[in-house]
């Protein structure tokens, strides 16, 4: 298979195209190779802080995030991540953060996964491509279960909060125009009492 020409980008913020976040050692640094479903490149950042910075492109912070995914599912260490609840953007750590081998796997694109080794699994994606990381096929299985728990707790939290929106909403249309939204003095009876009538 002919090896893909890696271009170079100075800033990047992950989307729904981004499959992983590997770490690659390019002179005396470590960079990201940012896979997507057709395009591969390098970022000039650790992947921590590629993930960091995307959390605060949708308005959060990793550390909140991280927080919040601790209280959900009572973990403390490796915890997937919800950049973007609304459109799917989950990601896994292989190893803790804090370590320049971690990965960061997308949870949508991870179709299946293959144990190719004690320490060696092979991570296969939608577009058919796939990639191998140097972890256990337990800890990938292990991540891929937190991921889901977690789009699964927030979903329900997402719809809940959906539906009170939507009973506030209907209770204010029902509302609209009684006594509690009239100006002061205009009682709600004084339309049925000739005062509204021509």
């Amino acid at each position: 298979m002919e090896e893909r020409f890696i271009n170079q980008k100075e800033e990047y913020e992950i989307s729904p195209y981004t499959f992983a976040i590997v770490p690659v050692e390019y002179g005396y640094k470590t960079y990201s190779k940012i896979i997507e479903y057709n395009e591969e490149f390098l970022i000039p950042l650790k992947p921590l802080d590629v993930i960091k910075t995307s959390c605060k492109f949708f308005g959060s912070s990793f550390d909140g995030r991280c927080e919040g995914t601790k209280e959900l599912l009572n973990i403390s260490h490796k915890v997937p991540i919800a950049i973007d609840p609304a459109n799917g953007l989950f990601f896994f750590p292989t190893t803790s953060p804090l370590r320049d081998t971690c990965v960061w796997l997308s949870y949508e694109h991870i179709v299946s996964r293959n144990r190719l080794a004690p320490a060696k699994t092979q991570i296969n994606f939608r577009n058919k491509q796939s990639i191998i990381i140097p972890v256990s096929y337990n800890i990938i299985e292990n991540q891929m279960l937190r991921t889901a728990l977690l789009k699964s707790k927030l979903h329900q939290k997402m719809e809940e909060t959906l539906r009170q929106t939507n009973h506030l909403y209907n209770y204010m249309q029902v509302n609209d125009g009684h006594s509690a939204f009239q100006p002061r003095g205009i009682s709600s009876e004084s339309s049925w009492n000739g005062f509204g009538k021509h």
